[in-house]
């Protein structure tokens, strides 16, 4: 086994073993008979394992460099439709309507790079496609429960977060975007940095709009150190992760080469970045999107000084997490 995939083993059997740990757990509290929790188990382990896969160049450019394009994107969709089969017919919730739909768009997003022409109009046009099972709420319709209060639809949007960047990286071969889950420590100091800097200026700016207002959090300094920690990484992980990669990581190049001029694409991409928040607690939510339109220059700048998407990163997941801690 050569290294690159002895480190990727490594970090996926601490992953099995967290998560397996925190599953069996979550189960315990909710009450779930053993054949729920097996089936929802596997189908978290193995989207787990594929969301993580793209963090491993060596994987991503194996697979490029052994699978023609075609194989690979059958590949991919099949990883997809996986997790969802792998719980929904085992406890009897498969549906066949949801089941179709969510493979066309599976199969949509695996092959547009096989099937697109190549240029820019493809490649914008794959964002917004990307972009629209999140903005409509598609997943919670698409991914069943079978108890009360436990919401799978968190399967559906990992799920497509990891497609859409493994087949970015792999099948369109975008390069140089700096795309990876843990910043080096120039990242982490530029990512900080810019978060301070955003932090008056978006909080004077959420107070006037109504948009925030302060609250204090009753937790106990252990606890809150804990909450404090899982709610950065978690918004590290998938929600900056995500929306950093699609905006700084290849929007806001892109329309800097297409304009050809940085502070074009800088300010574009922060005006997009705003309106796909427009859904955010009530369509149209104008207050929120001027909020994150401003918030997204800050992070817009981080990204050009850092030169990739992982400052950028930090600074958005410090922001949500400070205003999840602090503000309401």
């Amino acid at each position: 086994m050569d290294q690159p995939l002895r480190k990727f083993v490594g970090v996926l059997g601490a992953l099995w073993l967290s998560l397996g740990a925190a599953g069996f757990a979550y189960a315990r509290i909710l009450g779930l008979p053993a054949q729920l929790t097996a089936p929802l188990l596997a189908a978290f382990l193995w989207e787990a394992s594929f969301y993580v896969a793209p963090a491993f160049a060596a994987l991503r450019d194996a697979a490029a460099r052994r699978w023609p394009p075609a194989l690979h994107a059958a590949g991919l969709a099949a990883s997809a439709m996986a997790p969802y089969l792998a719980y929904t017919l085992p406890v009897g919730l498969f549906d066949l309507r949801s089941a179709a739909i969510l493979l066309l768009l599976v199969l949509t997003a695996s092959f547009w790079f096989v099937a697109a022409p190549p240029g820019k109009t493809a490649d914008f046009a794959f964002i917004a496609f990307m972009a629209a099972p999140l903005l409509l709420r598609l997943f919670p319709a698409l991914y069943p429960t079978p108890v009360a209060g436990l919401t799978l639809s968190i399967l559906g949007q990992l799920m497509w977060i990891r497609l859409g960047i493994w087949a970015v990286l792999t099948l369109r071969r975008v390069e140089q975007i700096g795309f990876g889950f843990w910043p080096t420590a120039e990242e982490w100091k530029c990512g900080f940095r810019f978060f301070l800097y955003f932090l008056p200026v978006g909080v004077a700016a959420g107070l006037a709009l109504g948009v925030i207002r302060f609250r204090i959090v009753p937790l106990d300094w252990p606890l809150a150190t804990a909450y404090a920690a899982a709610t950065f990484f978690g918004m590290l992980w998938v929600v900056a992760l995500s929306e950093e990669f699609y905006f700084r990581g290849l929007l806001q190049p892109w329309l800097a080469r297409l304009f050809g001029s940085r502070a074009a694409g800088l300010l574009l991409t922060s005006a997009l970045f705003g309106l796909v928040h427009l859904p955010f607690r009530g369509f149209p939510n104008w207050r929120f999107a001027l909020v994150a339109g401003l918030a997204g220059i800050f992070y817009g700048l981080a990204r050009d000084r850092s030169r990739g998407m992982r400052a950028p990163m930090v600074a958005h997941a410090l922001v949500n997490t400070v205003m999840r801690l602090f503000f309401a």
